[in-house]
């Protein structure tokens, strides 16, 4: 696929300067994607605040990354818990209270192939819960804050979006009738990619300042399957890790950083960012081939009307 804007490499961390002055939100940073966006960020100067469920492991997180990229980097955590709504409300009022810009919110977390049906303390299957439900009501919660800094949400999607149902499934939302680890997974992941889409047009036609962009990390060396698949999907995912199939977790981390930070002279909005290469797993990191199906507005509009309703919260929008 074309990677004309940044050249046959593809877009890398070299064409960020400085980020001085500049703040980011990272949800589930802690590890994979998540830490090295992280990394990369603070190199560059920026604030970071993570928004991590596990406090051990953000505080670990915070040493390391104080380590790797100097004790005086600018980085913190905020607990959240996006399985739970009264979390996710808490944690926005936290980040209203002590952090007063916001150039960018990247909805990195994610579960995955949870292999048996889960609910959230909501009462929501736990990847649509956790992937799609706590992001979308998080990023209402905290627009006003990025508006008022001209800021960005980075939607962090997944090839998965066309892996599983083409469409939302409003019919039986938690999956109570045909459960499938990996179909549920895909199913979340189109909804956090056609909520991104349809936040961008609603945007828009208030004349908001705020960006709306999307992209995927390609195959990764995360934890992300090893903490939430079952015993055979990790297996699986083991093995390929150790192919050249497999990038590294900091190459995964490119795509949402490049929308966090690159010029919106440059980035396309309606674009579908992430590696470039075989089945766009890995490469170039550039604008990716995206199905059709994933910018059906009609299906998008009702995924935001049910959304609004399940998570108790309206936007102003």
């Amino acid at each position: 696929m074309s990677t004309t804007n940044f050249g046959k490499r593809g877009w890398t961390p070299e064409r960020i300067t400085s980020l001085k002055g500049k703040t980011y939100l990272i949800t589930g940073a802690n590890s994979g994607t998540g830490f090295e966006a992280a990394r990369i960020l603070l190199s560059k100067g920026a604030d970071v605040v993570m928004l991590n469920r596990n406090i051990k492991k953000s505080e670990a997180a915070i040493d390391k990354l104080k380590r790797l990229e100097g004790a005086d980097v600018c980085v913190r955590f905020i607990q959240m818990d996006l399985s739970s709504l009264s979390s996710v409300r808490k944690a926005a009022e936290d980040v209203l209270a002590k952090v007063p810009q916001i150039d960018a919110l990247m909805c990195n977390a994610a579960i995955a192939q949870v292999p048996k049906q889960e609910m959230t303390t909501d009462g929501f299957e736990s990847h649509l819960g956790v992937n799609h439900y706590g992001h979308f009501l998080l990023c209402g919660l905290l627009l006003d804050r990025i508006e008022a800094s001209s800021g960005r949400i980075v939607v962090v999607g997944s090839e998965g979006y066309n892996m599983g149902l083409k469409t939302i499934q409003f019919e039986d939302m938690n999956w109570d009738g045909n459960y499938n680890p990996m179909n549920t997974y895909c199913h979340s992941k189109l909804a956090q990619i056609m909520f991104a889409y349809k936040l961008q047009d609603k945007l828009k036609a208030q004349g908001k300042r705020t960006k709306v962009y999307v992209c995927h990390p390609g195959a990764s060396t995360t934890s992300l399957i090893k903490n939430s698949a079952g015993l055979r999907d990790r297996i699986i995912f083991g093995i390929m890790a150790r192919t050249p199939l497999v990038q590294s977790a900091e190459k995964g981390a490119y795509p949402e950083v490049m929308c966090a930070t690159e010029s919106s002279e440059i980035l396309n909005e309606k674009a579908y960012y992430g590696p470039t290469g075989l089945m766009q797993w890995k490469g170039p990191v550039g604008e990716c081939r995206q199905e059709p199906h994933a910018q059906d507005m009609e299906v998008a509009s009702k995924l935001w009307e049910r959304s609004e309703k399940e998570v108790n919260f309206k936007w102003n929008l």
